[in-house]
């Protein structure tokens, strides 16, 4: 089989800020960074990239500056979802031709719609444009889960290519493939998990971690992809920590945190209603990082 169009450690990257303002320096610093450390794509202005708090002004700016910087040496993956479809499609539209790979289009969050809603929100998108276009479902985020049923039906349609999955299910690899087609792609979201959905079959992480870990992420991913689970495990193991406890506030709270600790990042600020890493969690999050070796 063919290596599919996204495989590997992709990371979710996080969106550099100084006084709340997108610090492109900075941003232009992390993108040599992935590739310097081997990452194999970068999601831009995903949930890490606090794509919410982004006007959609900044996420296309944000987003069009990820591609100029990575000139052509990463693949980078645009997120473009909302839970209104007339948004999506217009942020889909306005990077037509800014040299996305592809677009992360997260189930629409907070309007809780149907089965057939989600269908059609996802057809629509996939209509307006010719980019790949990758599912996105995170029901502990939007509070409506994407069902394998459904995504069988969306990989009818050319364009929509694969699934970010961060249940955490494990099951769910294999309804999806079995609905989907074994070259549906299935990525993990969900970092604790992922090794183990790559031993199932899944091609890859979209990850938190890798902000962070990147060189590690990239050679796991690389090894269990070439089947070498037993070399996988032990990079995972060492990881384990850094993959709980990097949710222990909401995402991306403690990996910017983390990011700004390793100096790669100027500050750990956030866009508002999202704050800084309370101090209680410090010490959590740095024995994860010891643990992970990165101290």
């Amino acid at each position: 089989m063919a290596k599919p169009l996204f495989s590997g450690s992709i990371v979710a990257l996080i969106t550099p800020m100084k006084n709340g303002e997108i610090d492109f320096d900075g941003l232009k610093n992390l993108v040599e960074f992935h590739i310097q450390s081997g990452t194999h794509a970068i999601v831009s202005v995903g949930t890490t990239g606090e794509n919410n708090t982004l006007s959609i002004d900044e996420n296309v700016k944000v987003i069009e500056k990820t591609v100029e910087f990575a000139a052509g040496r990463i693949p980078v993956i645009a997120g473009t979802g909302s839970n209104a479809t007339s948004e999506a499609i217009v942020m889909t539209k306005l990077l037509a031709d800014s040299g996305v790979a592809g677009c992360l289009s997260v189930v629409p969050y907070y309007n809780k719609p149907t089965q057939e809603g989600l269908y059609q929100h996802y057809k629509a998108i996939a209509e307006c444009t010719t980019l790949p276009q990758i599912l996105y479902n995170v029901p502990s985020r939007t509070g409506t889960d994407l069902k394998p049923e459904t995504v069988g039906r969306l990989a009818k349609i050319p364009n929509i290519v694969g699934i970010k999955e961060a249940t955490g299910n494990l099951s769910r690899l294999a309804e999806i493939k079995a609905l989907a087609g074994e070259d549906f792609i299935f990525l993990s979201g969900d970092d604790a998990t992922g090794l183990a959905s790559m031993k199932l079959g899944g091609q890859g992480v979209i990850s938190v971690t890798n902000n962070i870990a990147a060189k590690a992420m990239a050679e796991m991913c690389e090894l269990a992809l070439s089947g070498k689970f037993e070399e996988a495990e032990a990079i995972n193991s060492r990881l384990m920590d850094l993959h709980k406890n990097l949710f222990v506030e909401g995402n991306p709270i403690p990996v910017k945190w983390a990011a700004y600790k390793l100096g790669l990042i100027s500050e750990p600020t956030l866009r508002l209603p999202l704050t800084v890493l309370s101090e209680q969690y410090h010490t959590v999050v740095e024995e994860a990082l010891k643990t992970a070796e990165l101290r």
